[in-house]
């Protein structure tokens, strides 16, 4: 099989099997017979980070609404842990722009909805002592029984990856998930999403329009050309872990963002 580049696993995880392969993955919108994405090969391995990064319209997210198994490929082949997907499933963990929690539901009771929706009101109840140790996890331990309103965007975001947390997903899938928040704001998270990443050995895949975004948190880069969508070029990130803030104004960091930035305007001029 032809595939890009699997991502690092992060330090500490055993690289082994792929946890998530798509093999010559194409999509095609028979309403107006639109190219969307075409032949996209990609590995994702345990305990990597990952992000794909590309100008509007070139597919990112169609490639992740397959990934998550919302919308089936024309062609090619999605398989998770060995199984086909083909539709939503428990292992896939996603998230959103916005963190879309009910306003009239508490903080824990958001959490443990997908729970609830799956297995049942006793089932969710008994999920309450582990949604309480995700809340511990990314700091918002005493908000339990607070409701969005009285949230502030970060401390939603915190909530949202709680909630995709707690079915314990084998991927999670980000789409933009801080791009709502401001600058400090989304710094800060990208520093927990690492961390919580990290905690959990989990293996995630970001869409992001933000190169110094993808370059701090991923391990591999996906550049897309534009539509009809495909893998330009596959840029590894070879700066060490635990990343900082701080290492967005090294030398090497500029390369990187430069990097992906002239591989961009490239294509955008093919």
């Amino acid at each position: 099989m032809s595939t890009a580049a699997a991502a690092n696993p992060m330090p500490g995880v055993t690289a082994g099997a792929p946890v998530y392969e798509l093999e010559g993955v194409g999509k095609t919108y028979a309403r107006n017979n639109l190219v969307a994405l075409e032949a996209v090969n990609l590995t994702l391995t345990k305990g990597s980070f990952s992000a794909v990064i590309g100008s509007s319209g070139c597919g990112k997210s169609t490639l992740l609404k397959i990934m998550a198994g919302l919308i089936p490929p024309s062609t090619g082949r999605v398989t998770l842990q060995g199984r086909p997907v083909t539709g939503p499933r428990r292992d896939i963990g996603m998230m959103f722009q916005q963190a879309t929690l009910f306003p009239w539901r508490t903080t824990i009771d958001n959490i443990v909805l997908p729970i609830e929706i799956r297995d049942g009101k006793s089932a969710a109840r008994a999920a309450r002592d582990r949604a309480r140790e995700l809340l511990e996890l990314v700091g918002l331990k005493g908000f339990e029984n607070v409701y969005p309103n009285e949230l502030s965007g970060g401390m939603a975001q915190r909530a949202a990856i709680c909630r995709m947390l707690i079915t314990e997903p084998a991927v999670l899938l980000l789409d933009e998930p801080f791009s709502a928040l401001d600058e400090l704001s989304r710094d800060f998270m990208n520093m927990e999403l690492q961390r919580i990443c990290r905690s959990r050995e989990a293996t995630a895949f970001l869409v992001t329009h933000s190169i110094p975004e993808a370059v701090i948190l991923s391990d591999v880069v996906y550049v897309m050309k534009p539509r009809p969508g495909r893998i330009a070029e596959v840029i590894e990130i070879d700066l060490p872990r635990p990343r900082t803030l701080d290492m967005m104004t090294t030398p090497k960091f500029g390369q990187l963002v430069d990097k992906i930035r002239s591989r961009l305007d490239k294509e955008a001029f093919l």
